[in-house]
């Protein structure tokens, strides 16, 4: 049996502010590390055989700050592939270290929805600029995008691949993986987990900081 654990990370700084955030890269406020932190101590007693991040530093923090008290000992090693000299130089060759880590990988599949035009906007401003109504198709349809943005129904065409083509395969072998990422992409993932429809999957909250356990086996996933 292997364990999948979905982590929504913690509060950023946009977050904070109520500003809709979708591919700018900000960091996590106070809140944010500190709900990473608790996360870890949900986590530390788990064997984690590889982490999947996104690009996007508010989730890469969450991910390295819930491992910084792990029971293992292991390092969450960020790796490059692809990247030239970054892949090439950040070689290790000791094998005692190699094999006191924990790769990183990042996947751009699953960022957030970007979220267009309204990206740095303050949410309850937008609403009375365009309309309750409208801002809240833009944020809980499942497929109207915002201006030049991602519907859910993007999000999860980009993110529910990588995870059946990458994830699954991982999870079949046996290995834990923690993957932390964000709502929207988080979201398509449950949705084929839990067998959500449409409606259900829109008025799903996912709450930050906070791990989701899933257990393996034989093909099936179950909430633990």
């Amino acid at each position: 049996m292997a364990k999948l654990i979905l982590l929504r990370h913690g509060q950023s700084e946009w977050n904070k502010l109520n500003l809709f955030t979708g591919w700018v890269d900000v960091p996590l406020s106070q809140q944010g590390i500190t709900e990473a932190l608790e996360a870890g101590k949900v986590i530390q007693d788990i064997p984690i055989d590889i982490v999947i991040t996104t690009p996007l530093i508010r989730a890469q923090m969450t991910a390295m700050l819930a491992l910084v008290d792990h029971h293992s000992g292991k390092v969450p090693i960020i790796l490059h592939p692809d990247e030239g000299k970054m892949e090439k130089w950040g070689e290790i060759h000791g094998g005692a270290a190699r094999a006191n880590v924990i790769p990183v990988v990042r996947a751009w599949e699953l960022n957030e929805r970007m979220y267009g035009d309204l990206q740095g906007l303050n949410k309850a401003e937008t609403a009375e600029q365009y309309g309750a109504d409208q801002v809240k198709k833009w944020r809980r349809s499942y497929d109207i995008a915002p201006p030049h943005g991602e519907s859910l129904a993007m999000t999860a065409a980009r993110a529910i691949p990588y995870f059946e083509n990458r994830i699954i395969p991982m999870l079949q072998e046996g290995k834990n993986i923690l993957v932390s990422a964000h709502g929207n992409s988080l979201r398509a993932i449950i949705m084929v987990l839990d067998g959500l429809d449409h409606e259900q999957v829109v008025s799903l909250e996912i709450p930050t900081g906070v791990p989701i356990f899933y257990d393996y086996h034989e093909g099936a996933f179950k909430r633990s």
